[in-house]
């Protein structure tokens, strides 16, 4: 419980302003049959599944699913858009406040923020399976668990990671054929950008996660591997932790050619990260190279990760990708 919420408040340190989406990743089991034929696939190539079900989610946690979930509860924004994308936009009955990605699931009932979880809401929707990003708070997954109502939890840290949480995800719910559409189509656009970018030289890269006081993206956290991928090389590689603090003087003296940081408050800038003391001297700075990004995008575990991918191989490597 602890570990959730530490890992819930950076979570949304980004996304929604004052937090960071942060991602631990675990290996996952799923069981499941499906159709043989093109006959055993249902409306929106959901395929067919025998039920009832027995999985094993990514913490351990043995869920029986009786029936093909028909009225689904997402309780993150990651897996929200996952799950429209596998074609469940239909059976979606509720989700957060930070849920605005599609468009469609801004329209769906809130069934609680970053303040926590309405149990009660999530009981009166009378959903058949609730998925919900890490362990999460054991009083809430308790009560739900208490009405009869199935619970899956996912975490992801990598983009391999998402890759299997989608396939996951299309195992619990029937759509086994969709999360293979879908998790072929990343496959291939992952390997696309980095074939282009194999043999550039490396750019040397600081990602901001905060900056008073300067938090950087270090070693084994989920803006390290898309660094790594695009072709950078992370200044913040040898930090002590994820999202360890970081040193002004030493920021300076490693002197990034690209400075990254995401749009999360409206006065963080261009302008005003080139006023910071010392600042004038980094190389990002000096060639106009700081880039703001999408905190929706760069810091989210779903299927547009590999849109994520891009948008910093791009930052990094623009030549090859006019």
């Amino acid at each position: 419980m602890k570990k959730f919420k530490v890992k819930s408040i950076i979570m949304y340190l980004l996304v929604i302003t004052l937090m960071l989406a942060i991602f631990t990743g675990c290996t996952s089991k799923s069981k499941n049959e499906e159709g043989t034929d093109s006959e055993s696939k249902i409306e929106k190539n959901v395929s067919k599944v025998k039920y009832p079900m027995e999985v094993v989610d990514q913490f351990g946690n043995k869920v029986t699913l009786e029936k093909q979930p028909e009225r689904i509860v997402s309780l993150a924004p990651s897996h929200t858009e996952i799950l429209f994308s596998l074609g469940l936009g239909d059976k979606i009955v509720g989700v957060t406040s930070y849920c605005d990605y599609p468009e469609e699931a801004k329209t769906k009932e809130k069934v609680g923020s970053f303040d926590g979880i309405n149990i009660e809401k999530v009981i009166e929707l009378n959903p058949d399976l609730v998925v919900q990003y890490g362990e999460g708070d054991e009083e809430v997954v308790g009560k739900i668990k208490e009405a009869g109502i199935p619970v899956v939890s996912y975490e992801p840290e990598s983009v391999e990671d998402v890759i299997k949480t989608i396939k996951e995800i299309g195992n619990v719910t029937g759509a086994v054929e969709e999360a293979e559409k879908v998790t072929k189509a990343m496959e291939e656009k992952e390997n696309e950008i980095t074939e282009k970018i194999k043999d550039a030289k490396k750019v040397k890269v600081f990602y901001e996660i905060w900056n008073d006081p300067l938090m950087a993206a270090g070693p084994g956290s989920f803006m390290d591997q898309l660094i790594n991928l695009a072709g950078g090389e992370n200044i913040a590689k040898d930090a002590q932790g994820e999202y360890p603090q970081f040193d002004v003087e030493q920021l300076i003296e490693r002197n990034p050619d690209v400075y990254l940081t995401s749009q999360d408050l409206e006065e963080k800038t261009v302008d005003s990260i080139k006023a910071r003391p010392g600042y004038a001297n980094i190389n990002a700075v000096k060639n106009d190279r700081i880039y703001l990004l999408d905190p929706n995008i760069v810091l989210r575990p779903g299927p547009r990760i590999v849109d994520a991918l891009e948008i910093v191989a791009k930052v990094l490597h623009p030549d090859l990708f006019k």
